[in-house]
């Protein structure tokens, strides 16, 4: 008779295995994006522009939960690079926007898929099952995500 399999990857694995996996995960996906150089930060205040839309300063900065000088910083930086610019906001005329620029879109969707490239190699290292379980695990957990953010 087998034994169910315990500790991490196991399915009785502890919450603690679970995050260090995340964690892991999102590490190695991360770092495998190379495109235009960005620093995570500026990689994730980009994506959040290219999947968003533009965004006034003080919501972009709540968001990636830094502070409004550092965002102002990093728009800065990312402005120089020709990666974002700053709009009028047509419903406030005093607000200034930020929004993302064609070539802070290109090397969006460069980095999206170096990233998304980097998790089908490691995916494929599984067996069919688990690259089935893996498959339908983070896009349940997108799912529950979604749904939080639906929610006040």
């Amino acid at each position: 008779m087998d034994m169910p399999v315990t500790g991490p990857g196991g399915p009785d694995a502890s919450s603690e295995d679970l995050i260090i996996a995340v964690e892991q995960m999102v590490r190695y996906v991360r770092h495998s994006a190379r495109a235009g150089g960005l620093s995570i930060a500026a990689s994730s205040a980009l994506g959040r522009l290219g999947r968003e839309g533009p965004q006034r300063l003080t919501d972009l900065a709540r968001g990636e939960g830094v502070s409004q000088p550092n965002m102002t910083q990093l728009v800065t930086r990312m402005e120089r690079a020709g990666l974002v610019r700053r709009v009028a906001d047509r419903s406030d005329g005093r607000g200034v926007l930020v929004e993302i620029t064609a070539a802070g879109q290109e090397v969006f969707a460069r980095r999206r898929a170096e990233r998304a490239e980097a998790l089908q190699r490691l995916i494929a290292e599984l067996t069919e099952p688990e690259q089935q379980a893996t498959r339908t695990a983070l896009l349940a957990l997108a799912r529950a995500l979604r749904s939080r953010q639906d929610t006040p």
